[in-house]
């Protein structure tokens, strides 16, 4: 019995040294090696060198002069500590008022823009941290932002485009757009919005609550 019980005790050792300590430790260490910015967390940083998201993780842009993302149902909205859609179903009345009043909303905020509303501008992803939006929803905002900072549509659109990525290894997906990367984008290319007065929403410059996660400042 106690013979039994000293080899069970060290193939448990032996095991719990293996997948608990040495494999992790390797998995981590060649993740730094080859994968860095992955690894951590992918996360961005903005033209003054600070983390301001992750490019995995979709943020809320309120102010006039960003490119909004999709609404989000995590937590109180873009939590990434609470990924998760709604659950409501396409009889639910709560869905239908909320989404009527982001399509009024937005209608009222982008009087130039061309055509409806994309129904992506107005429905949650199932994660609600969808970071990505189609190039379609994207130039539809353009006529906005452009107003809001004193430049061309043309231009807008001509760095909106440079934004788009293709297609995962060239068949998978469709092309988007990374809604916080265009943003900055926009903000190394024609300069950062002052700042709006603080009115205790934790919101930054560009009107968007801080992140949640790694990639909080």
């Amino acid at each position: 019995m106690v013979s039994h019980l000293v080899t069970a005790l060290r193939a448990c050792v032996v095991t719990l040294v293996l997948t608990g300590l040495l494999y992790p430790l390797a998995v981590t260490g060649v993740a730094q090696l080859l994968f860095p910015g992955e690894a951590n967390g992918s996360l961005v940083k903005d033209e003054r060198g600070r983390v301001v998201g992750s490019a995995l993780i979709g943020q809320g842009f309120s102010r006039a002069g960003y490119f909004q993302p999709r609404p989000s149902a995590a937590g109180s909205g873009y939590d990434g500590a609470a990924s998760s859609g709604s659950n409501l179903g396409p009889t639910s009345q709560k869905l239908k008022a909320r989404v009527a009043a982001d399509a009024e909303r937005l209608r009222r905020e982008n009087p130039d823009a061309p055509g409806p509303v994309p129904g992506e501008l107005v429905t949650a992803s199932a994660s609600g941290l969808d970071p990505h939006l189609s190039p379609e929803a994207a130039r539809w905002q353009a006529p906005r932002v452009a107003r809001a900072r004193g430049v061309a549509p043309e231009r807008v659109l001509a760095l909106l485009d440079s934004q788009v990525e293709g297609r995962t290894l060239g068949v998978l997906g469709e092309p988007r757009v990374n809604v916080l990367l265009l943003n900055l984008a926009m903000d190394r290319q024609f300069g950062r919005l002052p700042a709006e007065p603080s009115g205790g929403t934790g919101a930054d410059a560009r009107g968007v609550a801080a992140p949640v996660g790694p990639g909080a400042p």
